[in-house]
């Protein structure tokens, strides 16, 4: 089966962590081939989820003016228009990149603008996720939430997301934001589940509620868990790939999405970080289907359920869904 010809939407993807060597080569001439698959690549298996972020480091110090976000954005929805994306939700973290003088609301604009000039270029809907991480402090979070109700409803940003280290640091810094986007009505997701185990799906669940996690694959360590999040609906945000990378899982045949699939699990597949995880989507689905056997009603499902709980507008919904079933 030729999965690059089939539609897709993604929503788990970090703008930082999917620079092409074409782009990374444009702002940096300097930099060689050899030196992003050594720098910006991470190796088969890291250390563990700390050890892989090291690799944004390297993205989002290239990402520091109007120009850079520009490039770096458009090289993505250009990526994704070849993987046949339909829709992506971005993500990314504002206060990381104003190491030049850029305010947040500067970075912000900028992103958008050339979300603006690529969807009018590519075909590929995109949204964009503004994140906090972990290790910020509680004015840090504030900060970004502030920034996502500032943006949200101008048909760019759609969300709030915590990233980062999750075994390093837990939620309760980060509250007082999630109080604010939820105050505000504001979609939001969590990273969990990931470099620590069920005990911090149980956090945040318990303390922010969420409806969509990024990760969430180690759910499976916790039958009261899978229950849980078949019960209400709780929606997880795949990444295959990235998890053999962070050491979570020894091989894709080895990872919990196929007995969680199995079981009932509300699920889609995204790529996380298409540079520090040179991959697309559509090998994620070669590499699924080689691992567990799925074809085209797996894949489906998987799309639907990406589908439904998007953080899109309800009139741009249907279309897509149409779009999906027609292919599949």
């Amino acid at each position: 089966m030729n999965y690059t010809q089939l539609p897709k939407i993604e929503l788990h993807l970090h703008l930082d962590c999917s620079l092409s060597y074409t782009v990374v080569k444009a702002l940096d001439p300097t930099i060689s081939l050899q030196q992003y698959e050594q720098a910006f690549v991470a190796p088969t298996v890291c250390a563990d989820l700390r050890d892989y972020l090291t690799r944004a480091e390297k993205g989002f110090s290239l990402m520091q003016t109007p120009e850079q976000l520009r490039l770096v954005t458009l090289d993505l929805l250009q990526q994704l228009e070849a993987d046949r994306v339909l829709y992506a939700e971005i993500r990314f973290a504002p206060l990381l990149h104003t190491t030049k003088g850029l305010t947040p609301t500067q970075v912000v604009e900028a992103v958008q603008t050339a979300l603006q000039e690529g969807a009018a270029r590519y075909k590929v809907i995109p949204r964009l996720i503004l994140c906090t991480l972990r290790h910020f402090t509680e004015q840090q979070s504030l900060e970004t939430a502030a920034l996502t109700r500032q943006f949200f409803g101008q048909g760019w940003v759609v969300g709030f997301d915590m990233a980062g280290d999750e075994a390093g640091y837990g939620v309760l810094a980060h509250k007082e934001a999630f109080a604010m986007i939820k105050e505000n009505s504001i979609p939001f997701t969590v990273h969990a589940g990931e470099a620590a185990g069920p005990a911090s799906m149980w956090e945040v669940i318990r303390e922010l509620g969420p409806q969509r996690i990024g990760h969430g694959v180690r759910s499976i360590e916790d039958p009261l868990l899978v229950d849980y999040l078949i019960e209400k609906n709780i929606h997880l945000e795949v990444c295959p790939t990235s998890n053999l990378q962070t050491n979570i899982f020894s091989s894709m045949s080895a990872h919990s999405l196929g007995a969680l699939y199995r079981q009932g699990v509300s699920m889609s597949l995204s790529t996380d970080a298409r540079m520090i995880t040179p991959i697309t989507l559509s090998s994620e689905y070669q590499q699924v289907h080689m691992a567990f056997g799925w074809g085209r009603s797996e894949l489906l499902a998987c799309n639907l359920q990406a589908l439904q709980h998007a953080f899109i507008e309800e009139k741009l919904r249907a279309p897509l869904r149409q779009q999906i079933m027609e292919a599949y």
